[in-house]
């Protein structure tokens, strides 16, 4: 399960050791801790990283599988919590040491910024290869924060993106060693933690009003 660790003006959320699937325990866990980052004094910044070879990969097919009569409500919870990171009233930073698949990849999406591995792990947004289209919410969050071109060959063509190759297409931000992913990120959160606040929160609500939209209309 997650958990949360703070680094003088950084709060570091690692998703786990394992495939870091969003399993619904998972989902409210993650909405727990990030209260509590949200109840902390200022300044501060969040890191979102992972201990294993995976940062995420995303919905939790099997349970999905067996609780078919709840996938709307899941879905819509995994919207909800994609939203709440993107409107995080503090500088939120996705340290990527390895795969992040579907929802995974989405959810380092709706970080401000993306520090991933160079040398192994993959970016990659399968859905057309396991025959689950994307929500509306999901085809907007990916089209405002990637390239018109990355976004169109990532969603239909899944392409696995390395991390040199993830950066070179801005997809994430820096592509560096992996002993380097979490202290590099959690630098880059040091040097923004000041501006967080209700100020910061605003602007990124503004910044994003139809994704936003998108995301709690559940429409699926």
């Amino acid at each position: 399960m997650p958990t949360l660790d703070r680094h003088d003006d950084v709060y570091v959320l690692d998703l786990g050791a394992g495939e870091n699937r969003l399993h619904p325990d998972t989902l409210t866990e993650i909405n727990t801790l990030l209260d509590e980052v949200e109840k902390a004094t200022r300044p501060a910044a969040l890191v979102t990283t992972a201990s294993g070879k995976h940062w995420s990969l995303g919905l939790d097919l099997e349970w999905v599988a067996a609780n078919a009569e709840q996938l709307e409500t899941y879905v819509s919870s995994v919207q909800q919590m994609l939203a709440r990171f993107l409107t995080l009233p503090l500088v939120t930073v996705a340290a990527i040491p390895g795969h992040a698949f579907a929802g995974g990849a989405m959810l380092s999406m709706a970080h401000d910024l993306r520090i991933m591995r160079a040398d192994r792990g993959f970016w990659c947004l399968p859905e057309v290869d396991i025959d689950l289209p994307f929500t509306p919410g999901m085809s907007a969050l990916i089209q405002a924060r990637l390239t018109p071109q990355v976004a169109h060959e990532a969603m239909v063509t899944a392409r696995r993106f390395g991390g040199a190759e993830a950066a070179a297409r801005h997809i994430v931000d820096q592509a560096v060693p992996a002993d380097e992913v979490l202290p590099t990120a959690i630098a880059l959160a040091t040097a923004q933690a000041g501006k967080a606040g209700p100020t910061l929160g605003t602007i990124k609500t503004r910044l994003y009003p139809g994704v936003l939209e998108a995301l709690r209309a559940q429409r699926f």
